[in-house]
């Protein structure tokens, strides 16, 4: 009896070795998969706040107006101009005071 108490035993053993060793390649492939995970959502929330930065300098900009004035001179006698503005409109007889 036993060597058939000392083969069950060695099957359990066995089984026990397999189970350990499944059980660490479970844990080790976790490991990789969780350290990916984790380089992915520092990667995602880098790009998070760059797009941030990016809308807050961009809104920033849009308010911000450059204003110019332009003195126009009395070139005719009679007190009528032409004058070409910038944005390419021509206005004749516009009367400086």
């Amino acid at each position: 009896m036993s060597l058939k108490s000392d083969i069950e035993e060695a099957k359990k053993e066995v089984e026990n070795i397999k189970e350990q060793s499944l059980a660490m390649e479970i844990l080790q492939d976790y490991k990789k998969t969780n350290k990916r995970q984790f380089i992915v959502i520092l990667v995602i929330l880098g790009m998070l706040f760059a797009t941030i930065g990016y809308l807050v300098y961009t809104l920033n900009d849009i308010g911000t107006i450059e204003e110019t004035t332009q003195e126009v001179t009395q070139e005719n006698e009679n007190g009528s101009n032409n004058f070409i503005g910038n944005d390419g409109d021509i206005t004749y007889d516009e009367t400086n005071n």
